[in-house]
């Protein structure tokens, strides 16, 4: 859990960058629409390219093990995150600069494919069944930790520093971070030990030649469940964590602290429902906690933004509550769902290219949301169609995924067969 929230600060460092300093630094001559728009999709392109991740490390989770590529992908984040505050703005190198962004974006990208995988793994394989759903929970809490430190910093720093210092230097400061935070991250990593359901897989002699290919033959419906289940935990951070924040400073007149506080008091609030939503999972199942998630997300989306054009903040703050809860239920019973979907001989690959995919399509959000705003003269509503679309797809994946019987475990007796229940 601290592993991923470390990894997460690194990568949620960039989504709050991105909303105020990418498009003036990096991409000047666009314009300020053609700059938003830029800064927007370098977010978008870290997760396009976390299907390559998850298919290189997924590999090398089934072959390798899941501790040796956990420190793998720790290690990558941690040096292309810090290498990011090293870098020459458009003012200093001209388009030297967004072009070194670019490719170390799709670094962070490639290495953030094989965490989230790794992560709920090295928890599940650790457990038993009867508390495997709140295990897998626990390493989703990584995701608000890493936004409530990078949130917290930012506060902190607008308000020690001027805004020519932030924009000068100051920016630079939360991914040099990343290199100290790199070092508590790699030992934590180190002193775990590789779990037991792996070393079986490896003593059976059961591991795939290629993992990729092997998910695909025999589990399709469950991946196309994993990704479906996955939409709304994924898209709703980064409609919310990043969309929602450009969009409340420019068009509703909220201060940048106010949203971050706003963000903060969200994710603390998150600490807390996150485990107990795992602990309700383990009694009702993680597919039916995910759906009753998404069935909540559904039917609270457009009051929810219809309250948030009053720009007050109690309503700002009851918003990133309700509109958090809902969704982090969703979230938090995601790993045990998709751990159930898939045997332990490919399971690294499948959770992780799942995941990956979802989260490439989940990345897109912040910029089809504007692109969406711009064609309906930002209308209130215009966010919740996003948000209603991810909550739907969600609810139906997860309802699927409720219907099917979860993997058996296997300790010797040969290989599970492959898949043949239809959804």
């Amino acid at each position: 859990m601290v592993g991923t929230s470390l990894e997460s600060f690194d990568f949620y460092v960039f989504a709050y960058f991105s909303a105020f300093f990418v498009g003036p630094l990096f991409f000047e001559p666009l314009g300020e629409l053609g700059a938003t728009a830029a800064g927007f999709l370098t977010i978008a392109l870290a997760f396009v390219v976390r299907p390559i991740g998850a298919i290189l490390f997924g590999y090398m989770g089934d072959r390798l093990g899941r501790r040796a590529t956990l420190l793998w992908t720790v290690g990558i984040m941690g040096v292309a995150t810090g290498l990011i505050g090293l870098l020459p703005t458009y003012a200093q190198a001209g388009w030297i600069g967004a072009i070194l962004l670019i490719l170390l974006r799709i670094v962070q990208g490639l290495s953030l494919g094989g965490e989230w995988g790794g992560s709920i793994l090295i928890a599940t394989e650790h457990s038993g069944r009867l508390k495997r759903a709140f295990y897998a929970a626990i390493p989703q809490l990584g995701s608000p930790v890493g936004s409530i430190l990078s949130a917290t910093l930012f506060i902190v720093m607008t308000v020690a520093l001027p805004a020519e210092a932030m924009v000068e230097w100051g920016w630079r400061i939360p991914f040099l971070l990343a290199i100290p935070l790199l070092l508590v991250s790699l030992y934590l990593r180190w002193s775990i030990t590789e779990t037991p359901v792996f070393e079986g897989v490896v003593a059976e002699g059961r591991r795939d030649k290629i993992p990729f290919v092997t998910m695909f033959a025999q589990r399709p419906a469950a991946m196309a469940i994993a990704i479906g289940s996955a939409l709304l935990g994924i898209g709703s951070y980064s409609l919310m964590n990043t969309y929602t924040i450009n969009y409340g400073v420019e068009r509703l007149g909220f201060s940048f602290q106010d949203l971050l506080i706003a963000t903060t008091i969200g994710g603390l609030l998150q600490l807390v429902t996150i485990p107990l939503f795992g602990a309700w999972a383990t009694r009702v199942g993680s597919a039916k906690v995910v759906a009753w998630g998404a069935l909540g997300t559904l039917l609270i989306t457009f009051p929810m933004y219809f309250l948030l054009q009053f720009a007050a903040f109690p309503i700002l703050v009851a918003t990133m509550i309700i509109g958090g809860i809902l969704p982090t239920m969703s979230w938090a019973a995601l790993g045990g769902l998709m751990n159930d979907l898939f045997p332990d001989h490919f399971r690294y690959s499948a959770l992780s290219f799942a995941y990956a995919l979802a989260a490439t399509i989940s990345g897109f959000v912040p910029y089809v949301t504007f692109e969406l705003g711009a064609a309906t003269d930002f209308a209130w509503w215009h966010p919740g169609v996003i948000l209603a679309i991810l909550s739907a797809i969600t609810l139906v994946s997860a309802w699927a995924a409720s219907r099917r019987p979860a993997e058996p475990e296997f300790s010797g007796s040969g290989r599970d067969q492959p898949e043949t229940a239809t959804v």
